[in-house]
């Protein structure tokens, strides 16, 4: 289990992660989604025991992870732009490996390097963004780690590479009981493969729920009336997050379920009413609005 408690790192004024406090059970895979600049990276960075907190502690299975070489020898963690030296193959970052990791598996570094086609022997710095994010991938998977840190994993991976890595991310998961906690923009590819979603904003956490129940507590509506009703406030005893009006018609995010807010909604006398789910980046743009982070006010 990680256990994240009152965590905050500062780079000299500025607070990249605020006090925050989470736990994750073993086995999630957990979304780490936000605004630029919310502390996604940097909390990473503080997972992998490559930060030292400010204040706070992280905990991987009851160890601060910091000064702990063996609870580090089970987590590896491939940044946004990975590392590697100027004659770094994959052959020769094995070598490395085999000493670093203690739970490197031979059997698995061919497995992946037979699914990835990419050169064992080709130096990684003069691949591609997407073939040095599938030499750092063969790399990490082959450390079977129990808890995998992703940032941008997805940026620059092909359409078929992203349905295999997902697939051997779910595989991990199931078979072995790997934690992964992926950083990503990419909202879509986080909604196939996450169980977990954590919403940072300011170097806090606004929001962290399974994303099943974020779907049922969310629901975009449409109403459209005939005549407008003539009140204050249209939608009063709803939990709305957002409207937006055209005209008759209202576009609503409202907080509840349908047995909970289309009474009240049909007893306004619309002509149409529907409500759907929301996806996950409708859900983080109604999340992050209800922050003060608003894409119209912005723009």
């Amino acid at each position: 289990m990680i256990e994240i408690k009152n965590l905050t790192k500062k780079f000299d004024k500025v607070v990249a992660v605020n006090n925050m406090s989470v736990k994750i059970s073993d086995g999630a895979v957990v979304g780490l989604v936000g605004s630029n600049g919310s502390g996604k990276s940097t909390l990473l960075r503080l997972l992998a025991g490559v930060y030292e907190p400010d204040a706070g502690s992280v905990l991987i299975d009851g160890n601060r992870l910091f000064d702990c070489s063996s609870a580090k020898g089970e987590c590896y963690f491939i940044p946004d732009f990975p590392f590697f030296y100027n004659n770094s193959t994959i052959d020769n970052m094995a070598f490395l490996y085999r000493e670093l990791y203690p739970n490197w598996n031979e059997d698995a570094f061919n497995h992946y390097c037979s699914v990835f086609p990419i050169k064992r022997n080709a130096k990684i710095i003069n691949m591609s963004k997407g073939m040095q994010r599938q030499a750092a991938l063969i790399l990490a998977l082959s450390t079977c780690p129990k808890y995998l840190f992703l940032d941008e994993i997805f940026d620059g991976l092909d359409p078929v590479v992203r349905q295999m890595l997902k697939q051997i991310l779910i595989d991990r998961v199931s078979e072995k009981n790997t934690t992964a906690v992926i950083a990503s923009h990419n909202l879509r590819e986080l909604e196939d493969l996450c169980d977990h979603v954590c919403l940072m904003h300011r170097g806090t956490v606004i929001m962290e729920r399974e994303i099943d129940e974020l779907r049922i507590g969310l629901r975009k509506v449409q109403v459209a009336f005939a005549n407008v009703p003539d009140v204050p406030n249209i939608f009063e005893g709803i939990n709305v997050v957002n409207v937006w009006r055209n005209g008759n018609i209202f576009n609503i995010t409202i907080r509840g379920t349908e047995e909970e807010f289309m009474p009240k909604l049909n007893a306004l006398d619309p002509i149409y009413v529907s409500a759907m789910p929301l996806t996950l980046e409708e859900i983080f743009i109604s999340e992050m609005g209800a922050a003060g982070y608003d894409a119209n006010n912005i723009i």
